[in-house]
Protein backbone atom coordinates (compact mmCIF):
# COMPACT_ATOMS: atom_id res chain seq x y z
CA UNK A 1 0.00 0.00 0.00
CA UNK A 2 1.44 3.37 -1.10
CA UNK A 3 2.63 5.14 2.22
CA UNK A 4 -0.05 8.37 1.34
CA UNK A 5 -2.65 5.86 1.59
CA UNK A 6 -2.25 4.72 5.33
CA UNK A 7 -4.54 6.38 7.51
CA UNK A 8 -3.55 6.49 11.41
CA UNK A 9 -6.85 5.03 13.65
CA UNK A 10 -8.97 7.79 14.85
CA UNK A 11 -9.14 8.29 18.39
CA UNK A 12 -12.46 7.19 20.05
CA UNK A 13 -12.93 4.74 16.77
CA UNK A 14 -12.67 1.29 19.21
CA UNK A 15 -15.03 3.31 22.21
CA UNK A 16 -17.32 4.08 19.09
CA UNK A 17 -17.29 0.20 17.73
CA UNK A 18 -17.62 -1.07 21.03
CA UNK A 19 -20.96 0.99 21.80
CA UNK A 20 -22.38 -0.45 18.69
CA UNK A 21 -23.03 -3.92 20.12
CA UNK A 22 -23.78 -3.22 24.36
CA UNK A 23 -26.32 -5.73 25.01
CA UNK A 24 -30.20 -4.27 26.17
CA UNK A 25 -29.69 -6.61 29.70
CA UNK A 26 -27.63 -3.53 30.61
CA UNK A 27 -30.98 -1.43 30.39
CA UNK A 28 -31.73 -3.81 33.89
CA UNK A 29 -29.45 -1.17 35.44
CA UNK A 30 -31.42 1.54 34.60
CA UNK A 31 -34.43 0.24 35.91
CA UNK A 32 -35.96 -1.48 33.25
CA UNK A 33 -37.49 -4.90 33.70
CA UNK A 34 -36.74 -8.29 32.39
CA UNK A 35 -39.56 -9.25 30.92
CA UNK A 36 -39.80 -5.55 28.68
CA UNK A 37 -36.24 -6.71 27.83
CA UNK A 38 -37.22 -10.01 26.37
CA UNK A 39 -39.87 -8.45 24.32
CA UNK A 40 -37.44 -6.35 22.82
CA UNK A 41 -35.74 -9.17 21.49
CA UNK A 42 -38.22 -11.29 20.69
CA UNK A 43 -38.90 -8.48 17.50
CA UNK A 44 -34.87 -8.98 16.77
CA UNK A 45 -33.82 -5.68 19.06
CA UNK A 46 -30.75 -6.82 20.96
CA UNK A 47 -28.37 -3.82 21.72
CA UNK A 48 -28.64 -0.38 22.58
CA UNK A 49 -27.60 1.34 19.28
CA UNK A 50 -31.31 -1.09 18.32
CA UNK A 51 -33.08 0.77 20.51
CA UNK A 52 -31.82 4.39 19.44
CA UNK A 53 -32.24 3.57 15.51
CA UNK A 54 -36.10 2.45 16.00
CA UNK A 55 -38.39 4.68 16.12
CA UNK A 56 -41.00 5.42 18.71
CA UNK A 57 -43.89 4.36 16.80
CA UNK A 58 -42.51 1.08 16.30
CA UNK A 59 -41.78 -0.03 19.95
CA UNK A 60 -44.84 1.21 20.68
CA UNK A 61 -46.21 -1.90 18.58
CA UNK A 62 -44.24 -4.29 20.24
CA UNK A 63 -46.95 -6.00 22.29
CA UNK A 64 -46.94 -5.32 25.75
CA UNK A 65 -45.02 -2.12 25.86
CA UNK A 66 -46.88 1.55 26.49
CA UNK A 67 -46.01 4.53 25.36
CA UNK A 68 -44.57 5.17 28.87
CA UNK A 69 -42.43 1.99 28.94
CA UNK A 70 -40.60 2.96 25.66
CA UNK A 71 -40.05 6.59 26.61
CA UNK A 72 -38.56 5.20 29.12
CA UNK A 73 -36.67 2.49 27.67
CA UNK A 74 -35.69 4.95 25.30
CA UNK A 75 -34.07 7.59 28.01
CA UNK A 76 -32.33 4.63 29.53
CA UNK A 77 -30.81 3.44 26.32
CA UNK A 78 -29.48 7.58 25.74
CA UNK A 79 -27.92 7.13 29.01
CA UNK A 80 -26.21 4.26 28.23
CA UNK A 81 -24.95 5.76 24.71
CA UNK A 82 -25.43 9.69 23.92
CA UNK A 83 -27.16 9.85 20.37
CA UNK A 84 -24.58 10.34 17.63
CA UNK A 85 -24.94 13.89 15.76
CA UNK A 86 -22.17 15.58 13.94
CA UNK A 87 -21.93 19.16 13.46
CA UNK A 88 -20.88 20.06 9.50
CA UNK A 89 -17.11 20.76 10.95
CA UNK A 90 -16.99 17.47 12.33
CA UNK A 91 -18.20 15.35 9.61
CA UNK A 92 -15.69 17.31 7.12
CA UNK A 93 -12.96 16.55 9.73
CA UNK A 94 -14.00 13.32 9.27
CA UNK A 95 -14.07 13.47 5.56
CA UNK A 96 -10.34 14.60 5.63
CA UNK A 97 -9.49 10.74 6.69
CA UNK A 98 -10.58 8.99 3.47
CA UNK A 99 -8.77 8.77 0.53
CA UNK A 100 -8.71 6.52 -2.60
CA UNK A 101 -7.30 3.64 -3.84
CA UNK A 102 -6.57 2.93 -7.51
CA UNK A 103 -8.09 0.29 -9.94
CA UNK A 104 -4.96 0.48 -11.89
CA UNK A 105 -6.94 2.35 -14.64
CA UNK A 106 -6.78 5.78 -14.84
CA UNK A 107 -10.01 6.44 -16.98
CA UNK A 108 -12.21 4.21 -14.34
CA UNK A 109 -10.27 5.98 -11.61
CA UNK A 110 -12.07 9.28 -13.08
CA UNK A 111 -15.34 7.55 -13.19
CA UNK A 112 -14.96 6.45 -10.05
CA UNK A 113 -14.18 10.06 -8.72
CA UNK A 114 -10.02 9.13 -8.25
CA UNK A 115 -10.73 5.41 -7.41
CA UNK A 116 -12.32 3.38 -4.80
CA UNK A 117 -12.96 5.39 -1.86
CA UNK A 118 -11.98 3.93 1.74
CA UNK A 119 -14.75 4.08 4.52
CA UNK A 120 -17.14 2.78 1.94
CA UNK A 121 -18.60 0.27 0.66
CA UNK A 122 -18.12 -0.21 -3.10
CA UNK A 123 -20.43 -2.39 -5.31
CA UNK A 124 -19.51 -4.09 -8.47
CA UNK A 125 -21.62 -6.07 -10.50
CA UNK A 126 -22.43 -6.74 -14.46
CA UNK A 127 -22.83 -8.93 -17.05
CA UNK A 128 -19.80 -11.70 -17.08
CA UNK A 129 -16.64 -10.73 -18.69
CA UNK A 130 -16.49 -6.97 -17.60
CA UNK A 131 -13.49 -7.27 -15.32
CA UNK A 132 -15.36 -7.11 -12.03
CA UNK A 133 -12.91 -10.62 -10.78
CA UNK A 134 -10.07 -8.46 -12.15
CA UNK A 135 -10.87 -5.66 -9.77
CA UNK A 136 -11.12 -7.51 -7.14
CA UNK A 137 -7.73 -8.65 -7.38
CA UNK A 138 -6.26 -5.25 -7.54
CA UNK A 139 -8.07 -4.13 -4.29
CA UNK A 140 -7.03 -7.13 -2.92
CA UNK A 141 -3.02 -6.37 -3.79
CA UNK A 142 -3.89 -3.03 -1.52
CA UNK A 143 -4.63 -5.33 1.52
CA UNK A 144 -8.56 -4.30 0.90
CA UNK A 145 -11.71 -6.38 2.06
CA UNK A 146 -13.22 -7.93 -0.65
CA UNK A 147 -16.21 -9.51 -0.74
CA UNK A 148 -17.48 -11.49 -3.56
CA UNK A 149 -20.94 -13.30 -3.91
CA UNK A 150 -22.16 -15.31 -7.14
CA UNK A 151 -25.86 -14.99 -8.39
CA UNK A 152 -26.57 -18.26 -10.63
CA UNK A 153 -29.39 -17.76 -13.28
CA UNK A 154 -33.68 -18.65 -12.74
CA UNK A 155 -32.56 -22.52 -13.44
CA UNK A 156 -29.68 -23.62 -11.13
CA UNK A 157 -28.63 -26.63 -13.77
CA UNK A 158 -28.24 -23.86 -16.90
CA UNK A 159 -25.01 -22.78 -14.75
CA UNK A 160 -23.39 -26.52 -15.23
CA UNK A 161 -24.14 -27.29 -18.56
Amino acid sequence: MKEDQVVAEEPGFQDEEESLFQDIDLLQKHGINVADIKKLKSVGICTIKGIQMTTRRALCNVKGLSEAKVDKIKEAANKLIEPGFLTAFEYSEKRKMVFHITTGSQEFDKLLGGGIESMAITEAFGEFRTGKTQLSHTLCEYNVAVFVTNQMTADPGATMT
